[in-house]
């Protein structure tokens, strides 16, 4: 029997890291979900086991290098292996241009959207060396073209996140690790309620679905270990 590919998604408790765990397990991954409420992550796991897949919780601020050093361990003791992880917890405010934003505003955005996607992929990488394993960044429209709206520390955070791919990508290849930078544009989830001018029910029914960044993250995550997507922009026809 083949053993189950094991696959790390944080963020994984709303929105797209929820979407993509339900996505993956179908696929056949016993997916890993972390995220700072474990309530949330525990509706995640219960609906993917319901519907015949393989869930785990494993509670985790990212931000902190001890409890992601902590929380790598367990799941290797646990399933023995990591195939694939999915970095899609974000962070915004409305307050976030150069007239309103404070700096422990910036400080946290940039924390969690860079830093500790960093401090992730760092204590996961000889995991993901050992099985050529694949890792998607979830970053933003606002990560590969300039968007005037989406703020000072959002802009530069998810922009640094292609270089992050990118080094991951060139150095990391002689492992067979591959890294995609997926730049999603608006994405109808709770997220957007971090706006300073938050979208009704009519400009969320056109834009993207966290099942269709699902579907997307699929899709990088079944390609063949010598097929690598470095970056993928996707976006609704749609632009409000």
């Amino acid at each position: 029997m083949t053993e189950r590919r094991v696959l790390w998604i944080t963020g994984g408790g709303s929105g797209m890291g929820a979407a993509t765990a339900r996505s993956a397990a179908a696929d056949g991954w016993t997916v890993v979900l972390s995220g700072r409420r474990a309530d949330r992550l525990d509706e995640v796991a219960a609906a993917v086991r319901s519907a015949g897949g393989s869930a785990e919780v494993l509670p985790l601020d990212a931000g902190d290098p001890h409890a992601v050093a902590a929380a790598h361990d367990a799941l290797l003791e646990r399933h023995g292996r990591l195939d694939g992880l999915v970095l899609a917890a974000g962070l915004n405010a409305p307050q976030r241009r150069w007239d309103d934003q404070s700096l422990p505003t910036f400080r946290a955005i940039v924390d969690t959207n860079l830093t500790a996607v960093v401090t992730v992929v760092d204590a996961a990488l000889p995991s993901l060396r050992a099985s050529g394993g694949v890792v998607v960044v979830v970053s933003s429209y606002a990560g590969w073209s300039f968007q005037p709206g989406a703020g000072v520390a959002y802009s530069a955070s998810k922009t640094a996140l292609g270089s992050v791919v990118r080094t991951l990508n060139q150095q990391e290849a002689p492992h067979g690790v591959r890294a995609t930078h997926l730049c999603p544009g608006d994405v109808a989830t709770d997220f957007l309620d971090q706006r300073p001018s938050v979208p009704d029910e009519a400009a969320r029914a056109v834009m993207l679905q966290p099942a269709d960044i699902a579907r997307t993250v699929s899709f990088v995550l079944g390609s063949p270990s010598y097929m690598r997507v470095d970056e993928l922009v996707v976006s609704p026809v749609s632009q409000r």
